[in-house]
């Protein structure tokens, strides 16, 4: 009987522990925010998304930032010399820079996007771990 209760708490211990440590990280990551570009339009990248992005992370209101390229936003930036400038300064200002790699071969771009070192992956389930662990997140 004393074994079979010593286990129970043992098992209840560990299922607590590892249930506490769920809710730290998800705590943890409320600071961490996620901005997914989606939009074409070089107006809303440029005076909205990155604007925001940037002084998110430059006036702390976020401890991570992470920008994530997705859809037409890929074959935007790969044209576009100005926002590719921004997309440098981000990178500089500590800002993580990551692009759906599906996207950017739909559009031609996933080379274009790896040569401004821009980590082109597959992005379903960073985007969705962002999501699950508790990051704010905005789209654009």
């Amino acid at each position: 009987m004393k074994k079979l209760l010593l286990l129970m708490l043992v098992v209840w211990g560990t299922t607590w522990h590892s249930k506490a440590q769920n809710q730290k990280e998800m705590i943890d990551n409320s600071n961490k925010l996620a901005v997914l570009w989606t939009s074409s339009d070089p107006e809303v990248a440029e005076k909205v998304c990155f604007m925001y992005a940037m002084n998110a992370k430059k006036q702390g209101w976020f401890d991570e930032v992470v920008l994530i390229i997705w859809g037409p936003s890929a074959k935007l930036l790969a044209e576009n010399e100005d926002l590719q400038a921004d997309i440098k300064k981000m990178a500089d200002m500590g800002i993580t820079v990551e692009a759906c790699i599906a996207c950017a071969k739909m559009y031609g771009v996933d080379h274009d996007l790896a040569d401004l070192d821009i980590d082109v992956r597959p992005m379903g389930v960073p985007l969705t771990n962002y999501l699950k662990e508790g990051w704010h997140t905005l789209s654009f």
